[in-house]
């Protein structure tokens, strides 16, 4: 799983930065229902840890626990993959730095497969590399699925979530259009040994803004994303259904296999001001989350080339120069995940300084409840009744701790 991830740097004619995990809105809908749901159903805290490893890592997003509790961990600042025994206490290395068979030059994610096998997620290689249960390398494919067009970016397998038959799930680079990006995308599922992938619902994703300076001969367009914008957050459940948190109607529905919805009912979720301390946090998010993701893509004697590259391209933005918005979305983007359980977890939109606070639902009952963090702590993962977390100390480096899941 992957709370994920949104990236900051300038986007420009030749070159573009996008954010790991473009987002939500589901293009088959049903009438709005009438109930309006309290935001603040039972909440709990979590805790206490059940375990913690002993050692620092520079950024992790995402863990997988396999069978046998052993939890596999990729470091992209770091470059390095580890496999993490069930208590957290032992750490060995699998493969190595490099661009052969069983090596990486960025493993940036790790998602779960069937019988036990994973899905490395190598940046620096822009490719995708199955994992089996004995920490083999089996088998590689490029990141890339095409090279699109003059408006057409092409097709990224960067994925945002997994279900348990095998299935990955991603969206599309978002669309030029005379005015710039796109503020959809389509979320797209790659399915065991096919092709290319199937395209399931149209999302709402970052808004831009954009830019033309110079004359027709020597135009660039300068295209930034908005921080903070409003985005719905999504994630894929293990029976392949997808929990949808739409931020336009302060609602969860859940995009079955079959294709059909089920609306749930919308909840009474207060505006957050943009002020200069959510700015400030929104920056400190980004950089522990590990400066999103760059992609830069460039074009010469009509010949595409691509780099990507987890820490972003581009310094320390200038927040006073930048476009917000007034308010925060009710749920924060790219934070959703789903539980072996069924259970979808989105962390809350707070005001600056308060600990993270995640709404659960699940597709039958609704809002279940809300499970509050230890302070400067996020969402990395699930296993067997138990729940991932990062801690980040005050000098960015994280642990990861292991907390029983809470029975809501």
């Amino acid at each position: 799983m992957g709370p994920t991830r949104t990236g900051d740097a300038m986007m420009s004619k030749h070159r573009s930065t996008a954010p790991y995990t473009p987002l939500v809105v589901a293009a088959l809908l049903v009438a709005p229902a009438a109930t309006v749901a309290p935001v603040a159903a039972q909440e709990q805290a979590l805790g206490p840890a059940a375990a913690v490893h002993p050692a620092s890592f520079s950024v992790v997003n995402s863990v997988r626990e396999r069978s046998d509790g052993t939890v596999l961990v990729a470091d992209p600042l770091s470059k390095v993959l580890v496999v993490l025994s069930p208590d957290l206490t032992q750490a060995d290395t699998i493969g190595r730095l490099g661009q052969g068979p069983r090596e990486y030059e960025q493993p940036d994610a790790v998602w779960p497969l069937p019988s036990d096998s994973t899905l490395l997620v190598d940046l620096g290689n822009a490719r995708l590399t199955i994992i089996d249960p004995n920490n083999q390398f089996v088998r590689t494919r490029p990141i890339s699925m095409g090279d699109g067009g003059d408006r057409t970016p092409p097709t990224l397998a960067l994925p945002s979530s997994a279900d348990g038959l095998g299935g990955i799930y991603f969206t599309s680079m978002p669309a030029m259009t005379p005015q710039g990006p796109s503020d959809t995308v389509s979320v797209l599922k790659l399915g065991p040994g096919a092709d290319a992938p199937e395209s399931l619902m149209r999302v709402k994703t970052t808004s831009f803004t954009s830019q033309t300076t110079g004359d027709a001969n020597n135009q660039n367009v300068n295209i930034a994303p908005i921080p903070l914008s409003a985005t719905d957050v999504w994630a894929a459940a293990p029976d392949g259904s997808i929990a949808v948190a739409r931020a336009g109607e302060s609602r969860v529905d859940w995009l079955n296999a079959d294709g059909s919805v089920e609306q749930g009912d919308p909840i009474d979720a207060e505006g957050v001001p943009i002020r200069r301390p959510e700015r400030e946090e929104w920056n400190d998010d980004r950089t522990s989350n590990g400066g999103g993701i760059g992609i830069e893509m460039t074009v010469e004697n009509g010949a595409r080339s691509m780099r990507m590259s987890r820490g972003g391209i581009g310094g320390e933005p200038d927040l006073d120069a930048m476009t917000w918005p007034d308010e925060k979305a009710p749920w924060v983007a790219s934070s959703g995940a789903v539980d072996a359980e069924g259970r979808f977890w989105v962390r809350r939109s707070l005001p600056a300084g308060e600990a993270a606070l995640y709404d659960v639902f699940t597709k039958a009952d609704g809002h279940v409840g809300a499970v509050r963090f230890p302070e400067r702590r996020r969402l990395v993962g699930f296993g067997d009744g138990v729940v991932y977390v990062v801690h980040v100390d005050a000098f960015d480096l994280q642990t990861l701790e292991k907390y029983p899941s809470p029975a809501l």
